[in-house]
């Protein structure tokens, strides 16, 4: 059952409620059966008007920076889990009063900001901060080098050979983030990696974080395989397990609604161009890339079917997708749905090239619409000087 788009203005991004909530009961149970915490985190969904239902589910949210920490705050009411890849001295005190937890990236990250921690923590004894350290376990199965944290020369991350044979002083907890969309099988093979590496730490730490990547609200995932690593992961090490998945909150919950404003013919190529911008309002589309699923379309081109190239609305010359078949030819003012377009998309829009952002709204559960948000020229105007 798809939201009445008539209703929808173009662009829009829409969170299908219904589809959400599916999503984080799924989470939550496997939360509740593996006796982990999961944790929304921001840099895959920050749809604050959403938040109110997220914190039906989970119990916290991880920040990579101050202005997400200050929407957890905000909109949420949870103190952050937070890991920033190089924290600067102008934020961190205050970074550091609205967060529960924090990770460090590095070792001379730790050295510079422990003793800022540890006066915290004395002044401050009922909202003491818990820190970590980011490991790289030197293995990942992620294709795509942009998105891949354990490339030689990565910044993500210490490997085992810069530790000695105990977790620094004042340091409780392990983090590490190498998956990416991937499923149980794979974070097996990388618990192995990091046991092989880090075990010894493992045991003098309090609590291990898997960062995201974990893609469990995908069909076919393997839940039982991830509630069973959880578990023994846990008891092995006697220490709480956290993770921090970005897709799997918002995967397949909504859509990017668009418009077709003209159609031409470049070089014997149909072309249609429209109202969004793959460029500034899909960008994974084109730096993961992958091809969006477009509603009632042919993924791929279909022979006899009246078949376009899209083109997004900007002057840069690779703005476009291609190709699609559709039962039918378009025309001027038809609707196109993008699908799965709210995790990771909507945090990355821009305004190049002036171009107005999407609106963003909510088919609510009881089958009506809401719009959140749109925006004007303000928008554009504010991101400059």
């Amino acid at each position: 059952m798809f939201p009445d788009f008539s209703k929808v203005p173009s662009p829009c991004f829409v969170l299908d409620e219904r589809l959400l909530r599916q999503n984080l009961q799924l989470i939550k149970n496997v939360m509740d059966e593996a006796g982990c915490q999961i944790i929304l985190a921001l840099k895959g969904f920050s749809m604050f008007s959403a938040f109110p239902i997220v914190k039906e589910y989970l119990p916290g949210a991880t920040a990579s920076s101050l202005n997400e920490v200050k929407l957890v705050n905000e909109y949420l009411g949870y103190r952050a889990h937070t890991y920033v890849p190089a924290y600067q001295e102008k934020d961190f005190e205050e970074i550091l009063t609205r967060s529960s937890h924090l990770t460090f990236n590095t070792l001379s990250q730790w050295a510079r900001f422990k003793d800022a921690v540890s006066a915290f923590n004395l002044s401050n004894p009922a909202q003491r901060v818990s820190c970590g350290i980011r490991v790289n376990p030197q293995y990942s199965e992620v294709e795509t080098d942009m998105y891949n944290p354990c490339v030689p020369g990565s910044r993500l991350g210490v490997v085992r050979d810069q530790f000695g044979d105990a977790l620094p002083e004042g340091i409780e907890g392990i983090h590490f983030h190498t998956l990416c969309e991937n499923g149980s099988d794979t974070l097996e093979r990388t618990l192995e990696a990091l046991e092989a590496r880090f075990g010894n730490l493992l045991h003098q730490a309090k609590w291990l974080n898997m960062g995201g990547g974990h893609l469990m609200t995908r069909e076919g995932y393997g839940l039982p395989k991830l509630i069973s690593l959880i578990q023994t992961i846990r008891q092995k090490y006697n220490l709480e397990v956290i993770l921090e998945p970005g897709s799997a909150i918002a995967w397949r919950t909504g859509y990017l609604a668009s418009t077709v404003l003209d159609l031409m013919n470049s070089q014997g190529i149909e072309v249609a161009v429209l109202d969004t911008s793959f460029a500034a309002h899909m960008p994974d589309t084109l730096e993961m890339p992958y091809k969006p699923r477009i509603l009632g379309a042919h993924q791929e081109p279909v022979a006899g079917k009246p078949t376009y190239r899209l083109g997004g609305m900007t002057c840069l010359a690779g703005d476009f997708m291609g190709d699609y078949s559709f039962d039918e030819p378009l025309k001027v003012g038809d609707q196109l749905i993008f699908d799965d377009m709210i995790h990771y998309t909507m945090v990355k829009t821009t305004t190049f090239n002036g171009v107005g952002l999407p609106s963003i709204a909510i088919w609510q559960a009881d089958n009506t619409f809401k719009l959140v948000r749109s925006y004007g020229y303000e928008s554009f105007k504010d991101r400059l000087s």
